[in-house]
């Protein structure tokens, strides 16, 4: 396998389980996205490493390239449709949880508990 091969291909693991990302999201299943974040940035590591130097052979290349660029970053925008009102309802309820802390706290002190 060449090395453009195998940049592509790297580009088409990341395509694959951002999909795979995405239906988790649509379907709450949140230890299955995060896994899979997981995967993918382990990925995108090693393209990093390897993508950086590379020239690229031939518009067809560069073409596939930006083809999956595009589909992983549609699939991005997405998630994030899914994700963010949970992240927003996490932080609601840790803030609510430090809030109560808070006042546990302050109260305790104030009553000598």
């Amino acid at each position: 396998m060449t090395p453009h091969q195998h940049i592509l291909d790297t580009y088409g693991t990341i395509a694959v389980k951002s999909g795979q990302m995405l239906d988790a999201a649509r379907n709450n299943e949140w230890t299955r996205l995060i896994a899979l974040e997981q995967d993918c940035r382990a990925l995108t590591e090693t393209l990093r490493r390897v993508d950086k130097d590379a020239t690229y052979p031939d518009a067809a290349y560069l073409q596939r390239k930006a083809e999956l660029i595009q589909k992983i970053l549609a699939d991005d925008a997405e998630i994030r449709k899914f994700t963010e009102p949970w992240m927003n309802q996490l932080a609601a309820y840790l803030g609510n949880a430090r809030q109560e802390y808070r006042l546990r706290r302050a109260y305790e002190t104030d009553h000598g508990a």
